[in-house]
């Protein structure tokens, strides 16, 4: 039984000393009989559990009711900002409610989307900090949703970064949150952003020398992409960031580990669904990140579009994720499969092709009957992502100009209101 400090025995004490009083006398005589007479048949009591059972001192209330945070967006292009973001968001309360914005208010606010709505759905609910997501969510939060927010869904405050979020005409799309004391800010992640990462898909893939094979992959001669320089990742990586992502907790005893690898670039609703799948088959899910280096070497130097550490926060970030390998080696060995005790090393179907097909990376758990190839959820890679840019080029230009515009507009009327 717990209680709010011991102030309680001295406030019995002062309004009830003869009860006070008889209960010491009553406690001490069944004390002298459980230990003088060798507790013949008298059972110990728990003072402070008898007493409140009396009714006399207050018990500390318990069941505290949770507090549910709202937290909106696209999150089209899902990254490892985005998941930083809800991570923060989920840190403000007990329950996380993610709105999902509708591929039409997307439009009509920002552009043309790269996702559908389905595929964001996926990747949002994959998300480890999220606990509900209501799709089709406006782009403005307006007094009708907030109160829908707050009576239907019993949200205690509505959390957004501190990043300006405009409406087309150049409002405050959370105003009406604000205006009801339910708003709170968390930090934006600097060095990534959906507009940077359209502008590192158009900057690398736009050089004409690129082209496709007969299975969808792009394929460059190797010479040195130079363009590559021009979108290298403002992300700085720290160890206390990795903490913050990952799970903690290594396998049980015993466990049955499960192995997948891959570059997991522009990470997508294919990568959530086979990662989902490959951790049903076990209990621990380990999931190796191949290198930049690698990946270039496999998929052309305009791969890939995320960096390492990148990538790894965006799949640390999925729910059915245990731990990473950051730059796990191409080819599994035997050395490996021994050191993380992997019980069963798995791929999808629907994958990247190499260019370098000479060593299958797969042939020892092959050969010692530990390896299964995985029906993939969902035919979608990152070249497929890529190419939806790509394909609408101009209206990709379009959308980042517009924002950049905008955001530029909003820090300068910021400026000028505060006078500095």
């Amino acid at each position: 039984m717990d209680y709010e400090n011991n102030s309680w025995i001295w406030e019995g004490v002062n309004y009830y000393p003869r009860v006070f009083g008889g209960l010491m006398v009553t406690a001490a005589l069944l004390g002298l009989s459980s230990s003088y007479f060798g507790g013949i048949g008298v059972p110990s009591l728990s003072l402070p559990c008898f007493w409140s059972n009396l009714g006399i001192f207050p018990k500390k209330k318990s069941g505290k009711r949770r507090i549910r945070v709202y937290m909106d967006g696209c999150f089209d292009l899902m990254h490892y900002g985005h998941a930083n973001a809800l991570r923060q968001a989920k840190a403000l309360g007990d329950e996380l409610v993610v709105g999902l914005v509708s591929d039409e208010e997307i439009m009509a606010n920002k552009g043309p989307p790269v996702l559908s709505m389905e595929e964001r759905l996926t990747l949002v609910s994959g998300l480890k900090w999220v606990d509900e997501v209501i799709t089709d969510a406006p782009y403005a939060i307006t007094e009708k949703f907030l109160n829908r927010l707050f009576h239907e869904y019993k949200i205690d405050y509505v959390i957004h970064g501190d990043d300006p979020c405009l409406l087309p005409d150049g409002t405050d799309a959370y105003a009406a949150a604000k205006k009801a004391g339910r708003y709170k800010q968390i930090k934006r992640t600097e060095g990534v952003s959906s507009t940077d990462i359209v502008g590192r898909i158009m900057t690398s893939l736009r050089d004409p020398k690129i082209c496709e094979d007969h299975n969808g992959t792009e394929v460059k001669p190797q010479e040195k992409n130079h363009s590559k320089a021009s979108h290298i990742s403002q992300f700085l990586p720290t160890s206390r960031r990795i903490v913050q992502f990952s799970n903690g907790k290594g396998p049980r005893p015993n466990a049955r580990i499960v192995y997948i690898d891959g570059a997991f670039d522009l990470f997508h609703a294919g990568h959530v669904e086979i990662l989902k799948r490959a951790r049903e088959l076990g209990d621990f899910l380990l999931v190796g990140i191949h290198s930049d280096e690698t990946v270039s070497e496999h998929r052309g130097n305009h791969y890939p579009i995320m960096h390492l550490h990148e990538r790894s926060l965006s799949v640390l970030a999925c729910r059915y994720v245990d731990e990473v390998i950051i730059g796990s080696p191409w080819e599994i060995t035997k050395d490996m499969i021994t050191t993380f005790d992997i019980s069963l090393v798995v791929h999808g179907t629907v994958a990247e092709k190499s260019l370098n097909c000479e060593i299958d990376p797969y042939e020892v758990p092959k050969s010692i009957g530990i390896f299964r190839l995985l029906e993939s959820p969902k035919n979608i890679t990152t070249a497929t992502v890529a190419h939806r840019i790509m394909a609408n080029h101009e209206a990709y230009v379009k959308r980042n100009a517009k924002k950049t515009r905008s955001e530029q507009r909003y820090y300068e009327e910021k400026k000028y209101v505060s006078g500095d």
